[in-house]
């Protein structure tokens, strides 16, 4: 038996048990997902564990830099286009060159990345590192999208409606947690209980259509 690099189970003569490569595919896939939950967490203090730390000396940013971080083109898009990099020069293939909006080329580069798993899992000794990196950064987002258990963290329903004062959408993502009688958005406070629930519906899908519209517009070069 060929020890899986991450869980150490049946690898089948490559590197990564057929679990560890379903799980790795399927955080591939949450990390568009996980980028756009980020974006209500910008704020400072609008998410992630509490600490206690000495009193500023200096005024705060007027945005989280881990967030920041995470959503810039070093951040979440960064890593996942450094495996995309590493994989095709050690496949021998052309470097390309990523275009687009940050969006677009993390979903560009999470494509590619998908595609080359079946080579990653079987032929690549790099393919534990990049398995670990790919579940640390997921959980990393995780832990401050949804700091609380994964587990009752509820159904995602969309991006919350809500317009403030300014005029300015919420955005922040709606959860229908197990048992909720109302929807409860966690960033700005508004209630959306039972009867709101087919207008809000009709709200979410015509964001999602013109979020999708949007993205189709963009130059998205989806080459091997």
């Amino acid at each position: 038996m060929t020890a899986c690099c991450v869980c150490e189970g049946d690898a089948e003569g490559g590197y990564l048990c057929r679990g560890c490569t379903n799980a790795t595919v399927s955080r591939l896939h949450r990390l568009p997902g996980l980028y756009s939950d980020l974006l209500p967490f910008l704020a400072p203090g609008s998410g992630g564990p509490a600490t206690r730390r000495a009193a500023a000396v200096s005024a705060p940013m007027p945005v989280s830099e881990i967030v920041l971080n995470l959503r810039g083109p070093g951040g979440i898009v960064g890593v996942v286009e450094d495996w995309v990099a590493a994989v095709r020069a050690t496949r021998g293939m052309q470097p390309i060159t990523p275009a687009g909006s940050v969006p677009t080329r993390l979903s560009v580069a999470v494509h590619k990345l998908v595609g080359h798993m079946p080579w990653i899992s079987v032929s690549w000794p790099d393919a534990g590192l990049f398995a670990q990196e790919i579940r640390d950064l997921d959980r990393d987002i995780a832990s401050i999208v949804d700091p609380g258990d994964r587990d009752d963290r509820g159904m995602r329903l969309g991006t919350c409606p809500a317009v403030d004062v300014s005029g300015v959408i919420c955005g922040a993502v709606l959860r229908h947690r197990p048992g909720a009688k109302v929807v409860t958005c966690d960033w700005c406070g508004c209630t959306y209980p039972p009867a709101t629930w087919p207008g809000l519906k009709v709200f979410i899908e015509h964001d999602e259509r013109n979020e999708t519209r949007d993205e189709m517009e963009e130059p998205c070069p989806i080459a091997s």
